[in-house]
């Protein structure tokens, strides 16, 4: 009887995981990275997700985007980008400011880095909601209040992972969703296409982490 309550709560799994991936539709497959946007139900912004396979490990990619006081050499749009608290090597809280076009203000968020390790798939999972109480804002500036992005990296042999990342945000203020969704592949494309860049820059060459297993 469990034997086949457990084998259909897996099947129901596998299902309702399938019907999620539908909701995501491609809008831009180039240099291997692939970006799909949907629109949540809670929401008129396009939730973003990009998909890419890079030749590099599980502690490099994690080094990288924990790399706080870095944001600004990758992350498309970044203005500043600073750790405000290391809590452990796998978590911390940073602030940054992303630029926008005259006339529209600045955004600036606190984010949460949580990194984990499943010891068993080797898969490590990064969290970051926003936390936009831990500093007074600034004025001239929106802070972001709803936001959440994730990163899911999963080894795919030596020296080559998966990774798949996906956000959720409202930037606040009064931009309008229509011209935000007309951007939503553009920044994260970007983003990426920096993020090999960076991967091989010397810093990172021998990091290590302690709560990571290659």
């Amino acid at each position: 009887m469990i034997k086949h309550l457990l084998s259909g709560l897996s099947l129901l799994i596998i299902f309702l995981q399938a019907e999620a991936q539908k909701d995501w539709t491609l809008k831009l497959n180039k240099e291997n990275i692939a970006v799909y946007t949907k629109t949540p139900a809670n929401s008129d912004f396009k939730a973003i997700k990009v998909d890419c396979e890079l030749n590099t490990t599980l502690t490099k990619l994690t080094a990288v985007v924990l790399d706080a006081n870095a944001g600004t050499e990758w992350v498309y749009s970044t203005k500043s980008s600073v750790l405000l608290k290391q809590v452990s090597p796998s978590e911390l809280y940073y602030y940054s400011e992303v630029k926008l076009p005259w006339p529209l203000s600045n955004r600036d968020f606190i984010a949460h880095l949580i990194a984990t390790q499943d010891p068993t798939t080797k898969v490590v999972t990064i969290n970051g909601p926003v936390e936009p109480d831990y500093l007074p804002e600034k004025k001239g500036i929106v802070r972001v209040h709803k936001s959440s992005g994730k990163w899911v990296i999963t080894p795919k042999g030596t020296n080559r992972i998966r990774l798949e990342y996906t956000l959720e945000t409202d930037p606040g203020g009064s931009i309008p969703a229509w011209l935000v969704n007309m951007f939503a592949t553009k920044g994260p494309f970007e983003t990426f296409k920096r993020l090999k860049v960076q991967l091989d820059k010397p810093k990172y060459a021998s990091v290590k982490l302690p709560f990571i297993i290659e």
